[in-house]
């Protein structure tokens, strides 16, 4: 082969060469460009130009607290139950039947603490609910012979103005509503600890002077 005719093959086949890299790399651009452009299509993005973060939980009132709860908790619960006293608000005037409730609070525990005035408060409430009682406050308070203090249909005097009154209406009324459940729940029969009726019942436990039955 001629000098001449090397030459002209050696220059066809370089074009040829460059004719294929420049065809490659044109198609392959074009491939990423349409698969960049089909990717933003799907999935466009997003600025976000303040953090996004996730609202707390609302707050859920607590359970009501069983009386296996309340039963040795100490001073945690004086300090509960003295909260919940302290936010009953203190009506002028009380009715007949919350009069009558925060009466036999007032006159059986007012000396005792919170939680031993709230059981007795209850077994007012629960003898009114039992069927085997007046159905009201009043009507359980003034039965014949159940609460020592009543003098025939009336109450002794009160001390209105007392803070020893004021904490009776309050646990009249998380008595009446059922805020608080007493640790001895469902009770409808109690008796100071110094004395001894002998009855026969069941007897569901005490709270500070007083011992309870059912």
């Amino acid at each position: 082969m001629s000098k001449q005719l090397r030459r002209a093959s050696a220059l066809a086949v370089a074009a040829m060469i460059v004719s294929i890299a420049f065809g490659t790399n044109g198609s392959g651009a074009a491939a990423q460009s349409s698969l960049a452009a089909t990717s933003a299509a799907q999935s466009p993005l997003q600025m976000v130009s303040q953090p996004v973060v996730q609202p707390l939980p609302v707050a859920v009132p607590a359970a009501p607290v069983e009386a296996d709860d309340l039963l040795g908790s100490g001073p945690t619960l004086a300090r509960s139950l003295t909260e919940l006293v302290a936010a009953q608000p203190q009506p002028a005037e009380l009715s007949r039947e919350l009069h009558c409730l925060a009466g036999a609070v007032y006159f059986e525990a007012k000396s005792e603490p919170l939680i031993g005035q709230l059981a007795v408060g209850r077994v007012v409430v629960a003898r009114s609910k039992s069927g085997r009682f007046p159905n009201s406050y009043c009507g359980v308070v003034f039965q014949p012979s159940q609460f020592s203090f009543v003098r025939g249909s009336a109450m002794p005097g009160i001390a209105k103005g007392s803070r020893q009154w004021k904490n009776a209406v309050a646990i009249a009324q998380i008595a009446h509503s059922g805020a608080w459940r007493s640790p001895v729940e469902g009770a409808l029969f109690f008796h100071a600890t110094h004395v001894s009726p002998g009855w026969h019942l069941k007897r569901i436990g005490r709270v500070e002077n007083h011992v309870f039955y059912r």
